[in-house]
């Protein structure tokens, strides 16, 4: 995999990452009962948007790091995950 298409795959994987990570130790208005005339209680009480990048910097770089290890380490590649997975369907050998 060229380098390219190393970082293409791991923007994509820190935009999925960050919508996962993003509910994480968040404290509502509503925690705090002090709700802000206009808003829903709900809404967040503070910016968090800079740990929430940190924490998906690090999350997607150790996913990137374990399928680095898989692919260039052990060898495997995208095309080897239908032979991982035993074929169930078929009847044993007498």
């Amino acid at each position: 995999m060229s380098w390219v298409s190393f970082t293409a795959l791991f923007f994509a994987t820190w935009w999925v990452v960050l919508f996962a990570v993003l509910p994480f130790s968040v404290k509502t208005q509503d925690d705090d009962h002090d709700v802000t005339l206009g808003t829903v209680p709900s809404a967040p009480r503070g910016p968090h948007m800079l740990r929430a990048v940190i924490r998906t910097t690090v999350a997607t770089a150790i996913l990137m790091a374990i399928f680095y290890g898989l692919t260039h380490g052990l060898g495997y590649s995208l095309n080897d995950i239908p032979h991982i997975v035993p074929d169930f369907g078929q009847t044993p050998a007498k």
